[in-house]
């Protein structure tokens, strides 16, 4: 007597979607990135980009010429309630450079409350992604934290002196930027001699640079460059270890993130903006 076959009761995964078989997109992100009618925090997988651009192509970006004629009302909600002040005059003070999705200029405002700071993203959909993203949690409860946060696409490395005047930033924050391995690649790298008086002019007086990465060849070569310059004085000791900044930058990160789970390490280092040396004739 023959024994009857059995039946399986597992299911198998959901089929995965599919592209068209002629190779044209589907258009669902576009169509999820268009609709004005969803609500809640924007999903990351809709924006999704590569992982780095060329600063030396052209990205077709729009840029001000000169820090007086950029418009930041678009960009920020927060009115100034001082008889004194006006919105226009509340000016950015933190600028995170190459800021990805956003994960650090989201938790600062934990804090440093009530300070204007700015995200500058070069990719088109990450930095789309980051402003639907700030836009949505204004909306939630709490959202006031973020009138003073805002996110643009721009190319630092081109056009940093475009969109702040000399001595204008407190904190600049350099996270986990492209390490930019082959040496014939080094001269793309956020940190350069050039570079290093670029963010010394950004930077007022008594003002911080940070910079983190999980590359320590990257971590020695910026700070071969910033120790070197003479606008630059290295933090060390306890004004390092009591930088709320810090903490935030090391944990808030999607990078940093993602570092943590995968156990790697994470290189810190910080610099003041020395004042400027005395004019000698």
């Amino acid at each position: 007597m023959s024994t009857p076959p059995t039946t399986s009761t597992s299911t198998s995964p959901p089929a995965k979607r599919q592209k068209p078989s002629n190779g044209e997109r589907t258009g669902h992100r576009s169509a999820y990135r268009s609709d004005l009618t969803r609500q809640g925090l924007p999903q990351k997988k809709h924006y999704r980009q590569r992982a780095h651009a060329n600063p030396f192509s052209d990205h077709q970006l729009v840029y001000p010429p000169c820090p007086a004629d950029m418009d930041w009302s678009k960009h920020f909600s927060s009115p100034i309630s001082t008889s004194t002040t006006t919105p226009e005059e509340k000016r950015v003070e933190v600028a995170d450079i190459g800021c990805g999705f956003g994960g650090l200029i989201i938790s600062l405002p934990k804090v440093l409350p009530g300070v204007r700071m700015l995200g500058m993203e070069i990719r088109t959909q990450v930095t789309e992604y980051v402003d639907e993203r700030i836009r949505a949690l204004r909306r939630l409860a709490g959202g006031e934290a973020y009138a003073d946060v805002g996110v643009i696409r721009a190319n630092a490395m081109k056009f940093l002196p475009n969109f702040f005047e000399r001595s204008q930033l407190q904190k600049v924050f350099l996270c986990f930027p492209d390490p930019h391995f082959k040496a014939r690649k080094h001269k793309a790298r956020i940190v350069s001699p050039t570079l290093a008086s670029e963010y010394a002019y950004v930077l007022a007086p008594a003002g911080v640079l940070y910079t983190i990465t999980d590359v320590e060849d990257l971590h020695h070569w910026m700070a071969k460059h910033f120790d070197e310059h003479p606008l630059f004085e290295r933090l060390i000791g306890e004004e390092v270890d009591g930088d709320v900044c810090i903490a935030v930058m090391r944990t808030d990160t999607e990078e940093g993130k993602k570092v943590e789970r995968n156990g790697g390490r994470k290189f810190v280092a910080c610099w003041r903006r020395r004042e400027d040396p005395e004019w000698v004739e």
